[in-house]
């Protein structure tokens, strides 16, 4: 499937992420539907022109008039779903997601899923602090990250049109990862990243902190704000790679840390020489 204007694309779950797919794909000229639970937040997206329709209750009549059907689900709802309602999918449609891990999602979808639609995952690497389809935006893709993770259960056409997904977001760069590799990278640059802002806002008490602090403590603790119930979730999905993740940090925060008890300036350097030669590459 070619993703051009004349497909339909269903966007199941309207937060900030499901929000943003719609206000991109509407504005490019799709016909752009919707699931939520609240008809509230069908009518707010209707309103700001996010998407042509929508709908809170799952009918076959119509979940199954679309061809491309993107999940902006929590892992275990993503499950849910498919296990009640994915009678009503369109033979030949394409699902993909916006789930931040994939070995534990992306495998039991495709052994659940019936044989006539495929699903494949993916991960836009962007977001906000801030949650709730209000907050949808489309420029939080600008500039940003897009990982595809095929299985071999995947077809060429499918991984194409998940990767030209990507790109017509306007995302910056498309990467391919399998779900394994997927989940071992994401452990190291987003869930213990998550993990070192939140310890850093519960070590001591901050309450009266903001007074004084500098930009340092406010950038690294930009991400603390966080949805509890969505990353807690995700940290156990993926929990095995985390922890590796987590042992890595802290050996290399002890040696840091013995360093400094040390007085061992040459090893500190060392460290901070290293640090900033690899900070480099992200700011290219």
């Amino acid at each position: 499937m070619k993703l051009d204007t004349s497909k339909k694309i269903l966007i199941v779950g309207l937060g900030l992420m499901g929000g943003s797919y719609a206000q991109a794909l509407t504005d490019l000229g799709y016909e752009v539907g919707a699931l939520a639970r609240r008809q509230e937040t069908v009518n707010y997206a209707k309103s700001h022109g996010l998407i042509r329709h929508g709908e809170t209750e799952v009918r076959e009549a119509y979940v199954g008039q679309f061809d491309l059907v993107v999940f902006a689900l929590y892992p275990h709802v993503l499950l849910d779903w498919l296990g009640k309602y994915q009678q009503y999918l369109k033979p030949g449609a394409l699902l993909t997601d916006v789930t931040g891990v994939k070995g534990r999602v992306v495998y039991a979808v495709q052994d659940i899923l019936r044989g006539d639609v495929e699903f494949i995952g993916a991960h836009p690497m962007a977001g906000r602090e801030v949650s709730g389809v209000e907050n949808a935006d489309k420029s939080i893709f600008r500039k940003a990250n897009y990982i595809v993770t095929p299985t071999a259960a995947n077809t060429e056409e499918a991984i194409d049109t998940c990767m030209e997904l990507g790109r017509t977001l306007g995302f910056a760069r498309i990467s391919r990862l399998s779900p394994e590799e997927h989940d071992d990278m994401i452990a190291f640059l987003s869930q213990l990243t998550h993990c070192i802002a939140v310890t850093l806002m519960v070590c001591r008490d901050t309450e009266h902190m903001a007074a004084y602090t500098g930009d340092s403590f406010r950038d690294l603790t930009r991400i603390a704000r966080i949805n509890d119930e969505m990353w807690s979730e995700l940290f156990m999905e993926n929990r095995e790679a985390l922890l590796s993740q987590m042992d890595l940090f802290a050996e290399k925060f002890a040696v840091l840390r013995d360093s400094i008890d040390r007085g061992d300036t040459a090893a500190i350097r060392d460290m901070m020489r290293l640090s900033t030669r690899r900070r480099e590459y992200f700011d290219k």
